[in-house]
């Protein structure tokens, strides 16, 4: 099931054609148990916290969905392969977790750590990330529907590493999520998919989105200074009382520009 399920993923991040992209979740079936059900309990993951005397755990494909781990200290966890759809982590330190190609469908993240998070190949549609720290994290990972307003997203690195020929084309999928008030100052966001992402009142100081796709997003009242706009596509977006316009690097550099609003309509 997982080396199916990749394939779906590596399509969709690498934008490939329509057929392919079109849901990567079609390799798992997401109604089975492995995917809605724990094979665990929080008091066993607490004895494993406990028992490693501070040392990370390791729960690499356990199945967690629907389990309350909130406010639990899982930094550098290896949660690789897990399953942790719906699971309750509001306040978990997950800081340096391994969670690379591991499912959270609608789970709770609400003012989680996730600094230095290692998040390739991680599927986290519709889930609650608001005040949540991803500083440094590595998120090539589908977050399409997830909240993350007022979350930190500092230095994060969702950019597609173009000196990697396999990985190259791989990028964050962050398509119609919430990060108004955001902040991502230093974020590499470069080729990433922000279509339709509401980045309203969001700090993108020195953020890179070069030939990130920002077609529909809302960008009203964000600090762009020395973000830098080559070649991104802003058909449809809203680019109205942005602050800090003046010192954006390649700001003409824009693509469909002429598709863009700049002007609050009366």
């Amino acid at each position: 099931m997982r080396r199916l399920a990749l394939s779906f993923m590596l399509a969709a991040f690498a934008g490939g054609p329509a057929a392919a992209e079109q849901d990567l979740l079609l390799g798992a079936d997401m109604s089975s148990p492995a995917m809605t059900q724990a094979e665990m309990s929080r008091a066993d993951v607490e004895a494993m916290i406990k028992a490693a005397d501070g040392k990370p755990i390791d729960l690499h494909d356990k199945a967690l969905s629907g389990l309350n781990l909130s406010g639990l200290n899982l930094q550098g966890v290896n949660l690789r392969t897990a399953r942790l759809n719906k699971t309750n982590l509001r306040g978990t330190d997950l800081s340096g977790a391994n969670l690379e190609q591991a499912w959270f469908i609608k789970a709770d993240l609400n003012g989680a750590k996730l600094i230095g998070a290692k998040m390739f190949g991680i599927t986290a549609r519709d889930a609650n990330l608001s005040g949540a720290d991803l500083s440094r994290s590595l998120p090539i990972g589908d977050f399409k529907g997830a909240n993350m307003s007022g979350a930190t997203l500092v230095d994060l690195r969702g950019g597609a590493d173009l000196k990697n020929q396999s990985m190259g084309l791989m990028r964050a999928v962050f398509v119609s999520v919430n990060l108004r008030g955001a902040k991502l100052k230093g974020a590499n966001l470069g080729r990433s998919r922000l279509e339709y992402a509401d980045l309203t009142d969001a700090d993108l100081t020195d953020v890179v989105l070069m030939g990130s796709d920002l077609s529909g997003a809302n960008l009203t009242g964000a600090t762009v200074s020395g973000a830098d706009f080559k070649n991104v596509d802003v058909s449809g977006a809203r680019l109205v009382a942005l602050k800090g316009q003046d010192s954006a690097k390649d700001w003409s550099a824009r693509v469909n520009v002429d598709r863009a609003i700049t002007q609050v309509a009366n």
